[in-house]
This record gives C-alpha cells, structure tokens and sequence, in this order.
C-alpha cells in the first residue's frame, strides 16, 4: 500500500537525456501512462541531432510534453524542474572506447553534470530522483547481485560509479531521496549508432564485413528497450531508499549468437574480421534481477530471439546506403 501511495504522488517527470535512445522511449510510454513530461536535453554531437530529433518526434506530438534545449553542465536548471515530483535521470555521455581518450568529457557529463543536477533537485524540493546506471560498474564480469563488488574496467565505468557516490553522499548529508537502476546492455529501436548491434545491422544490409573483438563469445544478458523502460516506471512506484536494482534481460547470449540470429533474420551471410579484444570491454554480463523481480515487481518479457529481429527490421526500415548516413 505504501508503494501504490508513492506512486499516486507522482504526476509530473522531468526526464533528462529525453532525446536519447532510453530517454525518449521512456518519455513516450510515461505520456502514455498519462504523467505530464518535461524533457531535457543538450543535443551533444556524439551523433547526430537529425536522429535525436526523430526520436522525439512522438513524445512532442503530446500536449502533457514539454522540451527544454538545455545543457546539464552549464544552464539554469532550477526552472526546468519547477513543479515536478520525480527527476529521471537518463543524460550521460555513453560508451566505453571514447572514454579512454576523451575522459574529460565523460567527467564532466557523468560527475559535474550530475552534480548540478542533483543541486536543482534538492533546491526544488524533487521527491524522487532516479539514476540510469550500468553494468559497467561491476567490471569485466557482471554477473552478480547489486553487492557484488564494484571494479570498473574502463574510464566510462569509472564515471558511473563515482556518479552512484555522489548521490549516496547527497543522501547522507541533505537527504536526496534516490533509487539507481543499472542498466545490462539495452538494444531496440533507436539504438545508438555506435552501438554493436546497430552497426552489425548496418554493415549486413551494405554487405560489409562484421569487425569481432576477440573470440565472438563474450556474452551480454541484452535488455529490450521497452523492458528497461518498464523497470524504470516501476522503480517510481516505490519510496526512494537509496536502493540498487539490476535491469537486464532474461537471457545470456554470445556475440556469436546475436551475429547469427541478426544474419539470419536479414538473410545475409555475414563475413567477420577478427581483432583482438579491447581495452574496457566486458567478457560477461548475466544481470541477476532477484531484487528488481521482488520489490519492483519486474519481469523481463523480451527475449533475444524476439528483440534482435525487432531491432534488424527498425535498422532496415531507417536504412540508408550512405555511410555516413
């Protein structure tokens, strides 16, 4: 019952990073639970804005939406969150090969960012402010519960768990009422161009080869967008206690495997090319969702098997011959 009170509370979400792959599912299926929506975000050119901009398209067809172009680090935003019950947080600067060479500006999104994010909230009296993590955070192995030991392997990890600190230490010292959500490797629609399974898309249907770092056997337990999704609105059903969650999907597949299955549903042969692992890359996430299935009454629903050819036909149908489209 406590849980169902919090919830009802909840009317108005500001969701940063609104523009992005998560975000802007997120805040279309919060729109459609009927939640007033303020999106925020800076349009950064990790790629490009044409996309972004399509993503929201749905979201800013909606009376209960409302956008803000504005930059974490740099912009009022005390403002922005005048009237909301719950910040989202889903703004970082992503990816883990960047990171090594550019990790200034990881710092500044993932830390500084937040940081004054987190100061607007409290300002503005926000009663629930929810992180987007990552399975980063844990290292090369992801395969334990949330107090499985932390060990970060790349700079981007790095900054997603000093994020997680700081707002614990907000919590201590001026109560930030916070939940943190780590998110396993999210792929659907919209997915980022620079992540694997959007790039193997790409190149298949150009008839390219497949670039495989290491032996094609790491494994990710993938999350469907809308599953995170789920488990991101369900985690505003619940007090804000400082609690951790898993969100991954049900399933633990090889690179290997997602290769085949993408192959297979576009009915390309796919050639690879072999390079030897990277630095910060994981050999294997298997997201233990015990908490997230009890307390947040979350089940993952869809699998690999669906999800991939879900994505190949978003990929297909937004294709374009041009590589550098």
């Amino acid at each position: 019952m406590h849980a169902l009170r919090w919830k009802l509370q909840v009317t108005k979400v500001v969701v940063t990073g609104a523009a992005g792959f998560v975000g802007s599912h997120l805040s279309e299926r919060l729109l459609q639970l009927g939640y007033d929506v303020v999106g925020i975000d800076s349009f950064t050119d990790y790629y490009s804005r044409d996309q972004k901009d399509a993503n929201l398209a749905a979201a800013r067809a909606d009376a209960k939406f409302t956008f803000a172009e504005a930059d974490l680090c740099t912009d009022e935003l005390s403002p922005l969150l005048e009237g909301a019950t719950a910040v989202i947080n889903e703004a970082a600067t992503p990816g883990l090969q960047l990171s090594w060479s550019d990790f200034d500006r990881y710092l500044e999104s993932n830390v500084s960012g937040l940081k004054r994010l987190i100061d607007a909230s409290l300002h503005m009296g926000i009663s629930h402010f929810v992180q987007a993590s990552t399975s980063s955070v844990y290292g090369s192995d992801a395969t334990g519960p949330e107090t499985a030991p932390t060990s970060p392997v790349s700079p981007y990890g790095v900054t997603k768990l000093a994020a997680e600190h700081l707002l614990r230490a907000h919590a201590e010292a001026f109560g930030l009422p916070f939940t943190v959500l780590r998110y396993f490797s999210i792929y659907g629609p919209r997915q980022r161009p620079d992540m694997a399974y959007r790039i193997f898309c790409e190149r298949l249907l150009r008839g390219e080869p497949l670039t495989v770092y290491g032996d094609g056997l790491q494994s990710r337990s993938n999350t469907y967008v809308s599953d995170c999704v789920a488990a991101t609105i369900a985690a505003l059903g619940r007090p804000p206690d400082g609690s951790i969650f898993n969100i991954g999907g049900g399933k633990e597949i090889t690179l290997a495997t997602a290769i085949e299955i993408l192959a297979g549903h576009l009915d390309v042969e796919p050639t690879i090319i072999r390079k030897p692992a990277r630095h910060g890359d994981q050999r294997r996430t298997a997201a233990d969702t015990t908490r997230a299935r009890e307390l947040l009454a979350w089940t993952p629903l869809v699998t690999p098997a669906v999800g991939l050819p879900a994505q190949a036909d978003w990929v297909r149908s937004t294709f374009s011959l041009d590589p550098a489209l």
